[in-house]
């Protein structure tokens, strides 16, 4: 490991019991910051009522910490939105925002759009699919980003477990990202849980940023913001552990594709062609090929968006 990163290691990984919640309470209102948190959502209707549910009650209602709570449905076939609404989110369908750029499936599609429909100086993203949900997630990732002025990006790092097996989780990250980043952008090599969906960010950081429309958002920001910003600027915070709903293997295979295939155009622009997955799955006495697109459209910085433009000037 670089020493850059054994010191960054020191400086700027953190507990989320080094900043109580009456601190940041304090450092909110004498610095007027305001916190979006965003949920980008697809077929969650058992987990995201209860995640909102605990943010409002412990953030919003207790102490008012986060200023808005809201809800990205990504296409819901089940109860998805009418969960969140119940529990005080406000739900916004990913179509109806920028309705001038057709959607494309993807997580960072929505977490792109999501910039448009929230006003916080901070924006923090969860999963929705999290199991056991703590508030300590939110405050975990924005505690930083209210006391350190040069911090501009915050991921939670915690311990995923996989069935009963301690630490298993996060197969992905393990067999595709870390690898990735300890070869060609070691100054991250750092990071516990580069591919989490918990982080939070300075909106004037998010906004200059490309996303990936899919699941290479979090591998893009990462690298990107280190470009941008430098090392410094970004840290992590230890918020304990994370329950999820886990994917198949070979849904893992797609997604670990398409971390590839952000990495590689960040390593090369130029001419690509669009890449192909073939994933194979027995069928009666033979086994039958399923090919898939590999992500990678990426949406520019929303800066260059003409209607987020005018949001700012009026």
């Amino acid at each position: 490991m670089l020493e850059e990163v054994e010191r960054w290691l020191s400086d700027r990984s953190w507990s989320v019991a080094d900043r109580p919640l009456h601190r940041l309470l304090a450092v909110k209102r004498a610095t007027g910051q305001t916190v979006s948190v965003v949920l980008p959502a697809l077929n969650e209707e058992a987990t995201v009522g209860g995640i909102v549910s605990v943010i409002r009650r412990d953030l919003v209602l207790r102490a008012p910490l986060v200023d808005e709570v809201v809800v990205i449905d990504s296409g819901s076939t089940d109860r998805t939105s009418e969960a969140a609404a119940a529990a005080g989110a406000t739900v916004v369908h990913r179509d109806a925002i920028l309705p001038r750029i057709p959607a494309v499936p993807g997580k960072g599609e929505v977490l792109w759009r999501s910039l448009l429909v929230t006003r916080g100086d901070i924006v923090c993203f969860v999963d929705a699919d999290l199991r056991e949900f703590s508030s300590d997630f939110v405050t975990g990732v924005v505690g930083p980003l209210l006391t350190e002025p040069d911090v501009h990006l915050v991921k939670a790092m915690y311990d995923r477990p996989l069935g009963s097996a301690a630490g298993q989780g996060g197969r992905v990250t393990e067999l595709m990202a870390r690898p990735l980043l300890n070869m060609h952008w070691p100054r991250l090599a750092g990071f516990v849980q580069p591919l989490g969906g918990e982080y939070a960010a300075r909106r004037n950081l998010l906004e200059r940023l490309w996303f990936p429309v899919g699941y290479g958002v979090e591998l893009g920001m990462l690298v990107d913001t280190l470009h941008l910003v430098g090392l410094d600027a970004m840290a992590q915070v230890d918020v304990g552990v994370r329950k999820h709903r886990h994917q198949d293997g070979q849904a893992l295979g797609r997604m670990a594709a398409t971390i590839y295939r952000t990495a590689q155009l960040r390593l090369a622009r130029g001419h690509m062609l669009r890449p192909l997955l073939t994933q194979f799955e027995r069928v009666g006495g033979s086994f039958e090929p399923r090919t898939y697109p590999v992500d990678t459209e990426e949406r520019p910085p929303m800066t260059n968006i003409a209607e987020y433009q005018s949001r700012k000037v009026a």
